[in-house]
């Protein structure tokens, strides 16, 4: 299947939220990296008979820069990883009560947490590579570097079958229940 380049409802724009505490946060809906394509059915097995998907990117901006491994940073990310959740899940369940299959990548394991666990993990961090083109750093783990953020950023994603338009539309009404903001970006 061909896809589009990325895409949100302004062309060439990423889909911005700004939290409670003043962090950003920036969404993006793409088609899924030749990897993903190559290794669907390793990751989802459940999607190997899916035709067409799309990935969403969820950038969450820290408070620390996410290179070493300290107490308080490791707080951080937890604090980020169940954001995500809480606001992937909403998403996802409210998609699929509607009949668009959608999961969600754990973070931290992975591994999809509404379908079955395929025979390899997803890489979160080579996906947004693949598909933002952001640089990543070798550490003990890699460290995505962001732009504006730099390697203040929390990485995580989204997969569904919903068409852009539909995916884009759940995330604007549910983002501001779990206290995120729109925001414009340039």
């Amino acid at each position: 299947m061909k896809y589009p380049k990325a895409y949100t409802s302004v062309a060439g724009c990423l889909i911005g939220f700004v939290g409670k505490t003043g962090r950003a946060v920036q969404i993006s809906i793409h088609p899924p990296s030749q990897y993903i394509c190559a290794n669907c059915e390793r990751v989802l097995p459940d999607w190997k008979n899916q035709l067409s998907f799309w990935v969403v990117i969820v950038l969450q901006q820290s408070q620390h820069e996410l290179v070493e491994s300290t107490p308080e940073i490791e707080t951080e990310k937890q604090r980020l990883r169940e954001k995500f959740m809480r606001f992937g899940c909403d998403v996802a369940f409210n998609m699929r009560d509607r009949g668009y299959l959608t999961d969600l990548i754990d973070p931290r394991t992975g591994y999809p947490l509404l379908s079955r666990i395929g025979s390899i993990p997803h890489d979160d961090i080579a996906v947004v590579k693949a598909l933002l083109n952001y640089p990543v750093m070798q550490n003990k783990c890699r460290v995505l570097i962001h732009p504006d953020w730099g390697m203040a950023v929390y990485p995580s994603i989204l997969m569904s079958a919903a068409s852009p338009i539909i995916i884009e539309w759940f995330i604007t009404i549910i983002a501001p229940l779990h206290g995120w903001e729109p925001q414009t970006i340039n």
